[in-house]
């Protein structure tokens, strides 16, 4: 098999793969919201229908870069990931961790801002907020320009940054979860870590809501940081109706 067909049989596996994620993952969040919020999504079936398709084309978009790391990585050394923990320190391990999400939510903070801009909006974001309010199926729901935008970011990362294979699943994972709880329409997470020190500082559904419902501000995937500093944190969404905010835990 030529380079060139083995790249692509790996950009339709690694497409599987992400497709096979999101519905993993959107799909378990989507049935805990059935769980903890009966009904909640009865009246938006179409509108889930709407994000499931879309997301699945930007699983395929995603998929063509993350097909050429994974071959670059194992048959041509292309990238700085590593599997030998001795490669670094131990202790930039959790330096790399931050360095990728910081990085990634920096780069998805001045796009999605761009993505705000009139004309660019209409283009392609209003793809995304078609999703009122967001469902755990909305997290991967963008026009292909928007998933072109995002798609690239860790693979590019990957060629220029180290980092252990493990601590990339992490990110991804990271990358994951919270692309889905951030749209499920209700808080997962306890009031104290909401409102709490940590929760300033992060991003969590009840920020995001805000960002849904009022269009501009909040654009920060995982931190509030450039929000803050920018003048663009709105504040919180109310989704004090969820028992577990009720509750305190």
């Amino acid at each position: 098999m030529n380079m060139f067909v083995a790249i692509i049989v790996s950009a339709l596996v690694m497409t599987v793969i992400v497709g096979g994620r999101y519905i993993l993952t959107s799909g378990f969040f989507a049935w805990l919201t059935q769980r903890v919020k009966p009904g909640q999504y009865d009246r938006l079936k179409p509108q889930i229908s709407r994000e499931i398709r879309w997301s699945l084309y930007s699983a395929a978009i995603y998929g063509v870069p993350a097909g050429i790391v994974a071959w670059g990585w194992q048959n041509a050394g292309w990238t700085e990931i590593y599997m030998q923990l001795d490669a670094w320190s131990l202790w930039y391990l959790p330096v790399s961790l931050l360095l990728y999400l910081i990085l990634h939510d920096s780069w998805f903070y001045w796009t999605h801002r761009l993505f705000h801009r009139r004309g660019w909006f209409e283009w392609a974001h209003a793809v995304h907020h078609e999703s009122r309010p967001p469902t755990a199926w909305a997290a991967m729901s963008f026009h292909p320009i928007e998933a072109l935008s995002g798609a690239f970011v860790i693979p590019l990362l990957v060629f220029i940054i180290p980092i252990h294979v493990s601590i990339l699943a992490l990110v991804l994972l990271v990358m994951t979860i919270m692309g889905v709880t951030n749209h499920m329409g209700w808080e997962l997470f306890p009031r104290w870590l909401v409102h709490g020190p940590l929760g300033k500082s992060l991003i969590t559904a009840s920020h995001h809501e805000r960002h849904h419902s009022a269009y501009r501000g909040n654009y920060g995937l995982y931190f509030r940081f450039w929000d803050k500093v920018c003048g663009t944190d709105l504040g919180l969404g109310s989704f004090d109706d969820h028992p577990a905010q009720r509750s305190g835990r």
